[in-house]
């Protein structure tokens, strides 16, 4: 048995393994064909102006073949946001999982936010959790609160690895953990809306150094 892998832009968007069937080899290639180009064009185009014939179009399908597969645009939305999830948990958590230092997981994680996921343009049309968000929010509360969510558990997370960073007497005292880590999801949001029009680099280097400094600030 054989692995392939589907990528976007060279970074892998799904596995599937080959071998097993051929009808089920197949169904599985069309099934990740339909999630990779629809992803790019919800990245480009938005979700509303992206049509089903224009997935269509992309992935050389019949509408029979696409529904047989998806039951609804939205349907695929879903598919291709968890796809995009994998893909950028790819980029920002490298270098971080091993490290025994919270303080500079966090530092890390910004880094590779900033840098490799912001800076190496992953998705043609920007950060596409960020633009998806923008777009959603007030069309749909379903896809909108499944963006948040998102952004609420990378808050915890990073309130979670300053917790760590107390315990260890790494901060100084009385600091609020939740409002300091929310401030940080918030600012990589906020360098992410200016970078998507601009492709300024040095918004995200700025970011990275700022951090950096407010960072250094709440350590003893």
């Amino acid at each position: 048995m054989t692995v392939s892998i589907i990528y976007i832009k060279k970074r892998p968007i799904g596995i599937f393994q080959v071998g097993v069937t051929g009808m089920q080899t197949k169904g599985l290639q069309t099934r990740h064909n339909i999630v990779e180009k629809a992803l790019q064009l919800f990245s480009v185009k938005g979700y509303y102006n992206t049509s089903i014939s224009d997935i269509l179009e992309a992935t050389g399908l019949t509408k029979g073949g696409l529904y047989g597969h998806f039951a609804s645009k939205e349907d695929i939305w879903y598919a291709a946001y968890d796809t995009a999830v994998g893909i950028w948990k790819n980029i920002v958590f490298k270098g971080i999982r091993n490290n025994t230092d919270p303080l500079e997981r966090i530092e890390k994680f910004i880094e590779n936010d900033m840098k490799y996921y912001m800076g190496s343009d992953t998705f043609e049309g920007g950060c596409f959790f960020l633009n998806m968000l923008v777009e959603l929010s007030g069309q749909s509360a379903a896809m909108s609160k499944q963006i948040l969510k998102g952004f609420v558990r990378l808050s915890k997370l990073m309130r979670n690895w300053l917790d760590e960073a107390e315990q260890m007497g790494a901060l100084k005292e009385g600091l609020d953990h939740r409002e300091i880590a929310d401030f940080i999801v918030i600012t990589l949001n906020g360098a992410a809306a200016l970078y998507i029009p601009s492709r300024d680099t040095t918004i995200l280097k700025q970011t990275i150094n700022q951090l950096h400094f407010f960072i250094q600030q709440l350590k003893k």
